[in-house]
């Protein structure tokens, strides 16, 4: 992969175009939707769709998904610990559907940066939760895809006749990370309990040196290539072309939709989260309307003095906690539920983690639609997670790209990109926050809700994550 970037660099001359972000979204889409003899096909409603619906195949839907408000990391929630806001997910998922506390089969949740206290926090917080102890639970983790492989390992519970109803989730609490000492430092600690004298404990104390003393923070880095998510950001915007404008003006069209669907209360997954000491909090923190000229006036945060990744077009740091809960369909309507979504098709892909540790969702994307049968034009409702806004943007012209599609996908003509007026309608990661282990939940139940209020019948959830991995799922909407 060494020559990777110069051919990306050489290929992005074809896929750069001279507008601005969102305009630069709706060109591409326009050239593959607007312009396809499809598009009438596609534009018709939902309803003369076909199900997705396999026989012999055991039915798995989501019948309601909650999160607690994402706050910017350091806020209100900084007294709290990890395993506490995803209780409240779950109490909030309880009170949602008035859920038997003994009626789940399983719990799994995901998160990245584990608090050590709590090593298996999806039992930790079922039991605060007040589920029953004879519930089983496990913690999952994927990086930004976390609460991705607990759902996806929920609907595999179920497929296999394991379970019928399953709590899958995540969290992250970035205002409190586990710090260690050095290697070294720890290698004295661990050895003093063992000293059974004075001086062979005075002996370990003095070979402490002051460098041993400094700490240790979770890693930042790529562990294989030991570069920041952030560079790898920077370097992939460079080489597709995508500048700073496109991407302060895609950050701000998130922030804009985000603070509509707040204000019309489509945000309706949020559920109001106790805070000891600060009372009750009932929506998101971080999304903010700026202007081009204020996001202009940031420096790069990781390339300096020439990068375009800024604080106001990445996500920035956040805590907060998601639930759903999932279910064999004959089982939900059993209980009276009425589901919100089918989860269908789901896939994960993995790439060189070097070159093109963002490029989840192109990978992802075509794969799953092909394992439903499906095309670019029969998807409704789009949810990508925006870790950058350059990241997504470098995905849709990847997307947009024969020359990507031949030499990386094993394709011989391009993906396409969404219609950007299908694309991300709610806000995303760049707006509403981004805590690593709860996004996947959000996008989904986010996708649910939006193929209701749009009338559509298929939503495509796609994602980046470290690693250089990625994640595709098709999501149908519930017949009303």
């Amino acid at each position: 992969m060494a020559t990777t970037m110069l051919r990306l660099a050489r290929s992005s001359h074809r896929l750069c175009s001279p507008l601005g972000g969102v305009e630069a979204v709706r060109a591409l889409s326009t050239s593959v939707v607007h312009h396809a003899p499809e598009a009438k096909a596609a534009a018709a409603p939902a309803k003369t769709k076909k199900t997705l619906a396999k026989k012999g195949v055991r039915n798995i839907v989501l019948v309601e998904g909650v999160r607690t408000p994402f706050l910017q990391a350091g806020t209100t929630y900084a007294n709290m610990m990890p395993h506490d806001l995803q209780r409240q997910a779950l109490l909030g998922l309880l009170q949602r559907t008035s859920l038997p506390r003994d009626m789940v089969d399983y719990i799994v949740v995901g998160t990245v940066i584990q608090e050590v206290k709590t090593s298996n926090l999806a039992r930790e917080a079922a039991l605060g939760a007040g589920f029953s102890d004879r519930i089983p639970a496990h913690t999952v983790t994927m990086a930004c895809i976390s609460s991705n492989q607990a759902m996806t390992t929920a609907c595999g519970l179920i497929a296999a006749g394991q379970c019928d109803a399953v709590v899958a989730g995540g969290v992250e609490f970035m205002s409190d990370v586990p710090i260690r000492f050095s290697r070294k430092m720890r290698s004295i600690m661990m050895k003093t309990p063992k000293a059974k004298t004075a001086g062979a404990k005075l002996g370990l104390l003095a070979q402490i040196r002051p460098s041993y003393l400094a700490p240790e923070l979770p890693g930042v880095t790529e562990f294989s290539t030991n570069e920041t998510m952030g560079h790898s950001a920077d370097r992939l915007a460079a080489a597709f072309g995508v500048t700073r404008k496109d991407q302060d003006e895609f950050a701000l069209r998130s922030h804009t939709l985000a603070k509509k669907a707040q204000d019309e209360g489509h945000l309706s997954d949020v559920v109001p989260c106790p805070v000891p000491g600060k009372g009750v909090v009932a929506k998101d923190n971080g999304i903010r309307v700026s202007s081009m000229e204020q996001m202009g006036k940031l420096r790069p945060a990781f390339v300096r003095p020439h990068g375009t990744i800024t604080a106001a077009n990445a996500s920035f740091l956040t805590d907060g906690a998601s639930a759903v809960l999932i279910m064999e369909e004959q089982k939900a309507l059993s209980m009276g539920y009425k589901p919100l979504a089918y989860l269908r098709d789901f896939v994960y892909t993995s790439q060189d983690p070097k070159d093109q540790l963002l490029l989840g969702p192109t990978y992802a994307t075509p794969k799953v639609l092909d394992r439903a049968g499906l095309k670019l034009q029969d998807i409704d409702v789009f949810e990508y997670h925006e870790a950058f806004a350059g990241q997504i943007l470098a995905n849709l012209k990847a997307m947009d790209s024969d020359w990507f599609a031949q030499n990386y996908l094993g394709r011989q003509t391009k993906v396409g990109v969404p219609d950007v007026n299908k694309f991300n309608n709610w806000g995303g990661s760049l707006s509403i926050g981004h805590p690593f282990g709860a996004t996947g939940c959000r996008l989904v139940t986010t996708t649910a809700h939006r193929l209701k209020k749009e009338d559509g019948q298929f939503g495509l959830v796609a994602a980046c994550a470290a690693g250089g991995q990625g994640h595709g799922m098709i999501v149908e909407r519930y017949p009303s």
